[in-house]
C-alpha cells in the first residue's frame, strides 16, 4: 500500500474510533413506572415511589393496578388513611384483590380504628408478606379492643391451633387481655381456664400475676404455690412467688425462692434485681451489691438495678460511687421515658 493509502486508512480508523454507536431510545411505559416505583418502595424510598405513582395517576388515572401499588406504598410509608383510600379504589377495580383487603384492615387498625378493621381482616384467610405483621394476631386484638371477647378467643385459638372452647384458648385470651390492660376480663378468662383444666400449666401463674398486680397478696401466693406444685420446673413461678413474699416482708423465704429461679434460668435479670433488694432488706448489703452488679452486667441500660446499687453503695459509705449510680439511673429513666 502506498504512503497515501496508509494515511487515508489511518484517518478512516481514527474517525471510526470517534463515532459512537447511537443509544437505543428508552420508552417509559406505565408498566415500567409501576415496576420502578415498586423497586423504590422495596428499597425504603417511599416518598420517591409515591411521587412517581402520583405523577402517573395524573396521566393515567384509570390505569389498572395503580391504586393497588399506591395503597401498598402508603401502607409501608405508615400513611394509613391514604392507604385505605387507595386500597378501596383497588378493590373497586378488582374485588378479588385479597392483599388489598388485608392491608386495608391493617391500615384501619394502625390508624386507631379497630371496629372498621375487623370486617376486612375477617375476609382474608391467607396473609400476605407485604403486611410485615401477623395479621391474625391483629384481628384478635381488634376484637379485644371492640370488646368482642368470644370472637377474640376464637381468633387466638385458631392462631395457636387449639379448640376454641378449650382451657388453653381461655388462657391465651387471658394473657392477651392482660397485655391490653383489660385486667378484670383477663381474670375471668384465667379463672375459666382453671375451671376447665385445673392442671393446665401457667394458668395459676397468670392468676397469681393478676392478684399480685392488684396487691391481693394472699390470693397471689396461693396461686403461685399451686403453679409450683403443677409446674416445678418453671423459673418464673419462683420469681413471682418471691416477689409476693418480699411484699409481705418474708425475706428469708423470698431469698430461697429467688435462688431456685436463678438455678433454673440464669439469663433473666429480674431475679437478680429482686435478690439485691431482698439482701439489702436483710442487711446483707455487700451481697446485695454483687447481685445488682450481676444484673447490670446483663442489662446495663436498666435504670432499676443502678438505682438500687446506688442506695447500697450509700449504705456502705461509698458516697462517690453511690452518686454516680443514682445519676446514671436517673439519666437512663429519662431516656426510657422519652421513647415513644
Amino acid at each position: 500500500m502506498t504512503a497515501v493509502g496508509i494515511a487515508n486508512a489511518q484517518t478512516v480508523a481514527a474517525q471510526g474510533q470517534s463515532i459512537e454507536a447511537p443509544k437505543p431510545k428508552v420508552t417509559v411505559t406505565p408498566d415500567t413506572t409501576l415496576r420502578g416505583a415498586r423497586r423504590l418502595s422495596q428499597e425504603g424510598k417511599f416518598d420517591e415511589a409515591v411521587g412517581k405513582l402520583e405523577a402517573l395517576a395524573l396521566k393515567e388515572p384509570e390505569l389498572k393496578g395503580l391504586a393497588h401499588e399506591l395503597g401498598v406504598v402508603y401502607y409501608r410509608k405508615s400513611d394509613y388513611l391514604k392507604a385505605v383510600a387507595s386500597l378501596k379504589k383497588a378493590l373497586e377495580e378488582d374485588p378479588t384483590d385479597n392483599e388489598a383487603v388485608q392491608l386495608m384492615g391493617l391500615s384501619y387498625y394502625l390508624a386507631g380504628r379497630p371496629a372498621e378493621a375487623t370486617g376486612p381482616l375477617e375476609k382474608v384467610q391467607t396473609w400476605y408478606p407485604s403486611a410485615n405483621v401477623d395479621a391474625a394476631y391483629i384481628l384478635g386484638i381488634c376484637y379485644l379492643q371492640t370488646k368482642d371477647y368470644p370472637s377474640a378467643r376464637k381468633a387466638f385459638a385458631k392462631m395457636f391451633g387449639v379448640p376454641a372452647d378449650s382451657a388453653a384458648a381461655y388462657l391465651f385470651t387471658a394473657r392477651m387481655l392482660l397485655r391490653q390492660d383489660f385486667a378484670p376480663i383477663a381474670e375471668d378468662y384465667a379463672k375459666k381456664a382453671v375451671e376447665l383444666d385445673p392442671k393446665l400449666p401457667r394458668a395459676h401463674l397468670l392468676l397469681g400475676e393478676l392478684y399480685l398486680y392488684k396487691s391481693r397478696l394472699p390470693e397471689a401466693i396461693e396461686q403461685f404455690q399451686k403453679e409450683a406444685e403443677l409446674n416445678p420446673g418453671e423459673a418464673a413461678v419462683y420469681y413471682k412467688l418471691a416477689d409476693a413474699y418480699t411484699r409481705t416482708q418474708k425475706y428469708e423465704e423470698a431469698e430461697k425462692l429467688l435462688q431456685r429461679s436463678i438455678w433454673l434460668d440464669a439469663t433473666s435479670t429480674g431475679p437478680y434485681i429482686l435478690m439485691g433488694k431482698v439482701l439489702e432488706k436483710k442487711g446483707e448489703t455487700a451481697l446485695a451489691v454483687r447481685a445488682l452488679q450481676h444484673a447490670i452486667a446483663m442489662d446495663a441500660n436498666n435504670p432499676i438495678p443502678h438505682h438500687l446499687l446506688g442506695q447500697a453503695y450509700r449504705e456502705l459509705g461509698r458516697t462517690e460511687e453511690a452518686e454516680q449510680e443514682l445519676k446514671l439511673s436517673e439519666q437512663l429513666q429519662i431516656h426510657q421515658n422519652a421513647k415513644p
